[in-house]
């Protein structure tokens, strides 16, 4: 088999966000084409810091009170600077070019680099270069590790699925509309005023585990038949129509799947559906913050919070202009969204019919490919 046809295989897997199932070695050739999504990703942050550092004069956003119009403009840039980079990594991941991947990642790394200079998130080049590097090298330990194609996956099927996130926001409806209430307690916003950050994270963290075991718990259960038996079915031959291993025969005494290859079935199932939840749960969390930002007065935070409020909020080393309890009541309330939502995803029987199912059907024919595939291999 011909170098090409052997690369178009291995990357149909990563595609599909199963790492493990190519062979040894397969991962760290042509990691740095392959890191390129992701690099396009840093490279408009980079962007994004140049901007910024050419409007405000600063390496931070310190906006407080009432924005100016060129600081209502930097606003406007935080909010869209991630849906941009998740746009231009999505367009990069359609270059099938090997060579064209590595020209894009050229490119973007000079746009890093640039970014290091002009921009950056501190005045010293040398620090920002340092920062730099070691997001790069992170990148590109996700891309040798795995670690990225089963999170491009992940993040590919959330986006896919938007229309199947809005039927299971308006099944939680009855569980939003109970937030509600939480919302609208004194309790919760005095809590929210006094609590630190880190232990708001502990706490969000904490829930967010609880809530990952119901998904994986139900997730071993669906996936362990087809762990043990990927049996072909009669219309896998036309799905796989189009792909590598559509010339391919089935045989029987494929290689049992390693545990490498179990845990990555397993994550794979598993990130898919806490991707799916939680992206319910940012759109609910969304909707808290913008519902406080339009109700929420000095007077009423200086009522809710017992003066302890502050009007200025703190988010990754930036200052808005935006009530620091708002944001934090807002995390509270969309990590108990999603939990909530993640214990519900167990039990509902209409989102496993819609989305686990035809998610189980899809890793069930990526293992069938897999089988041709180490069969070919063996008859080499």
């Amino acid at each position: 088999m011909t170098s090409p046809d052997r690369y178009a295989e291995e990357r149909w897997f990563l595609v599909r966000g199963l790492p493990a199932v190519v062979r040894r070695g397969a991962l760290i050739r042509r990691v740095w084409g392959r890191s390129a999504p992701a690099l396009a990703g840093l490279a408009v942050v980079a962007a994004n810091s140049i901007l910024v550092v050419a409007l405000s004069g600063k390496h931070t956003i310190d906006i407080d009170g009432h924005p100016t119009v060129t600081e209502g403009f930097l606003l406007a840039i935080v909010v869209l600077v991630l849906p941009v980079a998740g746009l231009a990594g999505w367009l990069v991941s359609r270059i099938d070019s090997p060579l064209k991947r590595v020209l894009a990642a050229n490119v973007c790394l000079v746009v890093i680099v640039l970014g290091c200079i002009f921009g950056g998130p501190s005045p010293r080049e040398f620090v920002n270069l340092v920062v730099s590097a070691i997001a790069v090298g992170i990148i590109l330990v996700a891309t040798a590790s795995g670690v990225g194609s089963i999170l491009g996956w992940a993040a590919r099927d959330t986006m896919s699925n938007l229309a199947l996130a809005s039927g299971m926001f308006v099944r939680a409806l009855p569980v939003v509309l109970l937030t509600f209430l939480v919302f609208f307690n004194t309790y919760v916003w005095l809590m929210a005023a006094i609590v630190s950050r880190e232990r708001l994270w502990l706490a969000i963290g904490f829930l967010f585990l609880i809530a990952s075991a119901f998904l994986i718990s139900s997730t071993m259960e669906r996936v362990r038949p087809i762990l043990e038996a990927p049996d072909p079915a009669l219309e896998d031959q036309e799905r796989l129509a189009g792909t590598p291993f559509e010339a391919i025969a089935d045989e029987p005494g494929a290689d049992p799947l390693s545990r490498p290859e179990r845990a990555n079935v397993v994550f794979v199932v598993a990130a898919s559906q806490v991707g799916q939840v939680l992206t319910v749960a940012l759109a609910t969390g969304a909707i808290f913050l913008v519902l406080g930002l339009i109700v929420l007065s000095p007077p009423l935070l200086e009522s809710w919070t017992r003066g302890a409020g502050s009007t200025d909020g703190h988010i990754l080393g930036m200052t808005l202009p935006v009530p620091d309890p708002l944001i934090q009541t807002t995390m509270m309330l969309t990590a108990i969204t999603f939990m909530y939502l993640a214990a519900k995803a167990v039990t509902d029987k209409e989102y496993r019919s819609q989305f686990l199912d035809p998610l189980l059907d899809n890793v069930r024919l990526t293992l069938v490919a897999r089988d041709r595939y180490r069969s070919s291999r063996r008859s080499r």
